[in-house]
């Protein structure tokens, strides 16, 4: 094939390609306006289903091989065990912040009585350790249950971020002890 023959088959097929896309363009336009004018009509007032939720049984993310399972687990009530696993992660953050809410109260019962004796302000300093302790075992064993997560979640796109956990106790130390200056002033 000479380079001659070459460049005239793809100026053909540029051509052809324009008409397409000419062809393409003029149609997406002619279609966009239908719609808007039957907008405009009222023709999509008052449609069956307008407004309720749409039944979206397969899941576009799913494997096709997985599908059958996931739907024989759904109608007996069960779900695969990544999902399961990540309700118990984000019911385990809300436990996370109930805690730091309770802590926070306790503080400012602490601190309502200015006369604190040596005594007490060492019982709330041990507490207040044993609170960092406990919110630290917490955030290891959501660590876990991350990784677990990202290791059955079927696509990396659904994974969860790792948790840090040295960066969410200091940010828990961080909000404690602000709150302790907020309530000293």
């Amino acid at each position: 094939m000479s380079y001659d023959s070459l460049e005239e088959e793809i100026m053909i097929k540029a051509g052809q390609a324009k008409r397409l896309a000419r062809y393409m363009s003029s149609t997406e336009d002619l279609v966009e306006q239908q719609i808007l004018k039957a907008q405009e009509r009222g023709d999509f007032d008052n449609l069956n289903g307008a407004g309720k939720k749409l039944n979206l049984e397969e899941h576009p993310l799913q494997p096709p091989e997985l599908r059958m399972p996931y739907k024989i687990l759904k109608d007996n009530g069960f779900a695969p065990f990544w999902i399961e696993l990540g309700k118990e992660i984000d019911q385990d953050f809300v436990n996370l912040a109930k805690e730091l809410e309770l802590f926070k109260k306790y503080t400012a019962i602490f601190y309502r009585d200015k006369n604190h004796s040596d005594t007490a302000l060492k019982r709330f300093e041990s507490r207040k350790e044993h609170f960092y302790y406990e919110r630290r075992l917490d955030l290891e064993k959501i660590t876990r249950k991350v990784i677990d997560y990202n290791l059955a979640c079927p696509t990396f796109r659904l994974g969860r971020a790792n948790i840090i956990v040295e960066e969410e106790i200091d940010k828990i130390k961080s909000t404690v002890e602000s709150y302790i200056t907020e309530i000293k002033a």
